[in-house]
């Protein structure tokens, strides 16, 4: 792996984590030429994902320095390859986690690249030339146009950039589940932050009866006056979850604290299903008689495919749903990211890249 190659012509102004200590800087490097199957992309917007964090920081061990993170993308296309039939120059578009795949394999062929055993991302990867890929804290991005979606009109490019990352990751476990178009379900949301935020309005917009499940009961004025919850339950309220149990048809679990998912389970019927979108940094206990006294099922959920994540972001379009944001400026990304790791942000931070703040 090399950090460019000689086809890295193009000087691009960012910033990146140059070591461990969770700080960015002002980063100057170099991207590839637009290739016949590429669109280049000026970022006018770009989210904030606590796995940026992780990666800064090496959280996970992984992390090839210098990184510049970034993979809830959206902007403008500059630059179109002779291959590429489905843009044109102009467009607003968006990128999220993806950037490369084998192309080749039963995952690739079916749209479900995001599990093909060899997937590369946004940044923090290895492109197919060998090359570092470096992520969306930067003024434009060359993506291939198979891992790049189109953003609605109506939806404004600020608010949308979110739904690259957090929108897709909780928008998938409800289609797996038929819940997209199924109205009239018990849907429980458990945590109320970045991902949370939008499995509630995702719930509500499809029809369903929603539930938010938070350790704080300091939000629960906010899930049901701003966001539409039907119900909320402290999680650390014995008499509040004995109450609940066996009420609900699903749950989609966001929460990446260390937590059990014993009482969780309990709040479903028989049969229902919890959905694990998040990601503790330790295991997560799974009791064993909850599974079996109410046949339920456990299962996991990444982010969605580039066809998926289309899909979401038309749906998004039809119901008008984006993110709850609050957009910083490049000169105040570590602060954003101080924030963060204190959880204190409603609900999603977004870096205004063009320094335009405008109503794209």
């Amino acid at each position: 792996m090399a950090q460019t190659t000689p086809n890295h012509t193009q000087t691009v102004s960012g910033w990146a984590a140059l070591d461990s200590s969770g700080k960015v800087v002002p980063y100057t490097f170099k991207r590839r030429e637009n290739g016949v199957n590429d669109v280049t992309i000026e970022i006018m917007y770009c989210g904030i994902c606590h796995t940026d964090l992780h990666f800064a920081k090496n959280d996970w061990g992984i992390s090839m320095y210098p990184v510049v993170p970034g993979h809830e993308i959206t902007g403008i296309i500059t630059k179109v390859g002779s291959n590429v039939n489905k843009f044109r120059l102009g467009d607003r578009v968006g990128v999220g986690c993806l950037a490369a795949s084998c192309l080749e394999c039963d995952f690739c062929k079916s749209s479900h690249e995001n599990y093909c055993d060899q997937i590369q991302l946004t940044y923090n990867g290895i492109f197919w030339d060998g090359s570092i890929t470096y992520g969306g804290y930067s003024k434009f991005l060359v993506a291939d146009h198979r891992y790049v979606v189109r953003i609605p009109e109506n939806l404004p490019m600020d608010a949308t950039a979110p739904l690259l990352c957090a929108g897709i990751t909780v928008f998938s476990p409800f289609k797996d589940s038929n819940l997209v178009d199924t109205p009239g379900k018990r849907v429980g949301v458990v945590g109320l932050g970045g991902l949370g935020h939008v499995a509630v309005k995702f719930g509500k917009a499809f029809g369903h009866h929603v539930t938010v499940i938070s350790t704080s009961p300091s939000k629960e004025k906010e899930a049901r006056e701003r966001l539409g919850a039907d119900d909320f339950i402290v999680s650390t309220n014995a008499q509040e979850l004995q109450a609940a149990r066996r009420t609900l048809d699903f749950i989609v679990d966001t929460v990446s604290a260390k937590h059990s998912l014993g009482p969780v389970l309990e709040l479903l019927k028989v049969n229902g299903t919890l959905a694990v979108v998040c990601a503790p940094d330790q295991p997560m206990e799974l009791p064993a008689f909850p599974l079996i006294f109410g046949k339920r099922s456990v299962r996991g959920s990444m982010t969605g495919s580039t066809s998926e994540t289309q899909e979401m972001l038309d749906v998004c379009g039809k119901h008008n749903i984006t993110c709850d944001i609050e957009l910083v400026k490049t000169d105040n990304i570590n602060e954003a990211w101080d924030r963060l790791a204190r959880n204190d942000v409603r609900y999603r931070f977004v870096i205004d890249i063009a320094g335009k703040s405008s109503n794209l």
